[in-house]
């Protein structure tokens, strides 16, 4: 039996793990659980759970804990996500927060030993160097869909090096728009997704595209991939969750049917394949699959991923940094949805070339991206 902590319990992910992790008692134990700010949805949890750690992490002082909870230890505050990370019972962790605050927890994960079930993009984007150079190989399993599906592809190649990764994006619900018309998309508007059930901050990502602009950065450290390997694939459906080109022609692609079920539980399981509830793929049903160029006009983001990579240094900290500031404003109706990629762009070239060797390093650019995002903001 695995013992399992889940960072961000509360969350989508979190959520879902839970879910699949119920269907194998006998496979998996839950040692800890953390959420931001949700304390009724985490004392549900821990109840149903019985953790012997659980954390708010949004929460500096302490609140009052249900007396039937007395058999769980809660802690609060920023500085109890590493030590949930590292202190916590079990071999995984499920890093499932949102934002670059997952990146010391996961650190802090792997100064202990424990083995990273990765779902937090802002990890490998602000850290990536310093994370992989601390994640020895089969410590740190990546539970995206896009990644996990190129993983898998990766298996049974063996010694065979691939030559492309094919990484597939849905598009959003933008992907017919023409550009005016995205510049002043509404809030509701950029949380329709079409295909996956994500949170707020997540969904808006993908309607921008800097949801996959972070997965190129991801998958550059993940996979020791250059930037110019890496090709974006537009992919309405969200059948085909990524594939693998080799030397030969042959592209192997991993399918099925748009669940975040299957690359949690396959993380958590691997290298076996357990149930997890989801459909079965109906390839009859879906009749055709089409696969488009995005365009980097209407999706600026994928061309400031590809520029990050290439600067180095904390450009792709910033990048993360000044989005994050940027889409939190947006989804706070305080700027237009087209001003999130303008104030990615002006915080690159003023920090996008800063060191990156520590995570002092890492922190300051973090912050001056976010300062000048804020000023930016300010002075709508």
């Amino acid at each position: 039996m695995r013992g399992i902590a889940i960072l961000g319990s509360t969350g989508s992910i979190g959520r879902q793990a839970i879910e699949v992790l119920s269907l194998h008692p006998d496979r998996f134990s839950v040692t800890a659980l953390t959420a931001h700010r949700n304390a009724a949805l985490l004392f549900e949890q821990v109840r149903a759970l019985r953790p012997r750690l659980a954390a708010l992490t949004g929460v500096e002082t302490p609140v009052p804990i249900p007396g039937d909870l007395s058999f769980c230890e809660f802690r609060f505050g920023k500085a109890a996500l590493e030590e949930v990370a590292s202190q916590a019972e079990g071999q995984d962790v499920l890093a499932a927060v949102v934002g670059v605050a997952g990146l010391k927890s996961v650190m802090a994960a792997r100064s202990a030993g424990k083995r990273v079930l990765l779902a937090n993009k802002e990890t490998l984007v602000a850290g990536g160097e310093m994370v992989m150079n601390a994640c020895p190989e089969g410590t740190l399993l990546p539970v995206d869909s896009e990644h996990s599906a190129i993983f898998q592809c990766l298996q049974g190649a063996g010694p065979n090096r691939y030559e492309k990764i094919l990484l597939t994006a849905s598009g959003g619900p933008f992907r017919t728009w023409d550009r005016e018309r995205i510049q002043s998309a509404t809030v509701a508007q950029a949380l329709g997704h079409p295909t996956w059930n994500m949170g707020a901050k997540i969904t808006v990502d993908s309607a921008s595209m800097f949801n996959k602009a972070l997965e190129i950065i991801e998958a550059k450290w993940l996979f020791s991939a250059r930037p110019e390997q890496i090709q974006v694939v537009v992919h309405p459906q969200s059948i085909v969750h990524s594939a693998v080109q080799f030397a030969d022609g042959a592209v192997i692609a991993q399918l099925g049917a748009p669940d975040m079920r299957v690359p949690i539980l396959y993380a958590m399981s691997y290298p076996e394949r357990l149930q997890t509830g989801a459909r079965e793929l109906d390839l009859f049903s879906i009749g055709s699959l089409t696969f488009e160029k995005p365009d980097p006009e209407k999706f600026p983001a994928l061309r400031m991923a590809y520029e990050a990579l290439r600067a180095g240094g904390t450009a792709c900290c910033v990048l993360n940094a000044a989005n994050e500031e940027a889409c939190f404003a947006f989804l706070r109706e305080e700027i237009p949805f087209g001003r999130i990629p303008e104030i990615v762009e002006a915080a690159l070239q003023r920090f996008g070339s800063l060191p990156a060797k520590t995570l002092a390093d890492i922190d300051e650019a973090d912050a001056q991206a976010r300062r000048h995002a804020k000023t930016m903001i300010a002075h709508q």
